[in-house]
């Protein structure tokens, strides 16, 4: 039978073997007193464990593989942070090991004495094709631990978005009205044209934007100058009024050169996303919002307190244009749509609420962002499409990006045993 190594560490973790009559390769009484600490750094895979061998207590760390021999080729041999291995845990022994010293290790061979239950859990979830690889068998999980790792994944998925928040807040020197600032631009990116956002953001500080807060114009000209849009080859009225007075405050501010136009993704992302239009859109909500960061954490409780905030309308030029000097043809209304605001309550307000109550170590914005959440309707999406086609429907948005957790750290790379769905589907019966 085939299986990584992840396998062992569940048997180890969970103790899902024979342990009457334990002994080690070499016949020597073993009893396991406590299994250890996983470790998810560097180093051995369990620490602070205690073993008995032939009546003789060790205190140290546990190590785990397939084969004996996978000591030597991770080259554990010459590494002194597996001097304090006591055990070497297996599947098959097929060489001696020895610590760096010298002295032998002893391994604990588990071929043989693994629950067949355990096996044959393991086999059917890592045998099916599915995009869940436990959607044949979600029936068997109680929906508390469905619920359970649902908010598991969420939170890592909110910490993952939060770590790159607070790398702005480290280069901002905790300046969390310039971080709101850069998190708005990076999420108007929709993904594709994140990356430039953010970097459009960095280089045109809010400071300036801000100076400039009651005249919408000025601030139009800045980030589409910036971003590289006013130099057309056949400059409409509007675009020749935004490349002058871009040109003026460029000098006066000395500003750094624009954006490569090449940065920019249009191709296969619909006219309404093209970064022209979402800057006028993000200008609408600047001019009306100057103080961003302690609106959002002061008045937006609530989807509808965000609509009222990020409703505003761009200027009328974008009604007729997808970009600068090339009409669109018919006219479109470019106030942001529910579905949009909904993205942005999602993927801006929540993170940055998780983030600063991570910075702040303050608990109630957790639960300030799983209300928020709850409010927001369940996203439609292919990886939510998989779940529900297995009879788990979600209620709301907090439902819906645990899903999206669940499948991108979880189920994609087939780490079913360390979500507590494989875990609870791997266990034996009673």
């Amino acid at each position: 039978m085939h299986f990584k190594e992840d396998f062992i560490h569940a048997v180890w973790k969970y103790q899902y073997f024979d342990k009457q009559g334990l002994t080690t390769v070499t016949d020597s009484v073993l009893e396991i007193k406590k299994i250890g600490f996983q470790n998810s750094h560097e180093g051995p895979d369990f620490s602070e464990a205690h073993i008995v061998i032939d009546q003789m207590d060790f205190f140290g760390n546990i190590e785990v593989h397939i084969r004996s021999s996978d000591w030597n080729v991770h080259g554990h041999e010459s590494d002194k942070n597996y001097d304090s291995v006591i055990l070497h845990v297996v599947w098959v022994h097929d060489t001696e090991v020895r610590r760096k010293d010298g002295t032998t290790i002893p391994t604990l061979a588990l071929k043989g004495k693994i629950f067949l239950d355990v096996l044959r859990n393991y086999r059917r979830l890592i045998n099916t094709r599915k995009q869940l690889l436990c959607s044949d068998f979600l029936d068997e999980v109680k929906p508390i631990i469905k619920f359970s790792m649902l908010e598991r994944a969420l939170i890592e998925r909110l910490q993952q978005k939060s770590h790159l928040i607070h790398e702005e807040v480290k280069s901002t020197s905790g300046d969390w009205e310039e971080v709101a600032y850069r998190w708005l631009f990076h999420c108007f990116g929709f993904k594709v044209n994140s990356l430039p956002m953010l970097k459009l953001a960095r280089e045109m500080p809010y400071r300036l934007v801000k100076k400039h807060a009651n005249q919408p114009l000025v601030q139009e000209a800045l980030l589409m100058g910036q971003a590289g849009f006013c130099y057309q080859d056949k400059p409409d009225d509007y675009t020749l009024f935004m490349k002058k007075e871009y040109e003026f405050y460029r000098k006066k501010y000395q500003l750094k050169e624009a954006i490569y136009p090449a940065e920019w993704k249009f191709m296969r992302v619909r006219p309404g996303n093209y970064p022209p239009v979402r800057i006028s859109q993000l200008v609408a909500i600047l001019s009306k919002s100057p103080n961003l960061f302690s609106l959002l954490t002061n008045q937006v409780r609530t989807i509808s307190d965000l609509e009222g905030l990020f409703r505003a309308k761009p200027n009328a030029y974008w009604e007729h244009h997808n970009q600068l000097s090339k009409p669109s043809g018919k006219p479109q209304n470019r106030l942001l749509t529910k579905r949009t605001l909904n993205h942005l309550g999602i993927n801006f307000i929540v993170p940055l609420w998780y983030a600063f109550g991570k910075f702040t170590d303050d608990e109630g914005w957790r639960e300030r962002c799983f209300d928020f959440l709850q409010e927001i309707p369940a996203e439609d999406n292919r990886i939510i499409a998989a779940f529900e086609k297995e009879d788990w429907s979600p209620e709301n948005a907090f439902d819906t990006q645990g899903m999206i957790g669940i499948h991108h750290s979880y189920c994609y790379p087939k780490k079913c045993l360390d979500c507590k769905i494989g875990q609870n589907l791997l266990r034996p019966a009673k």
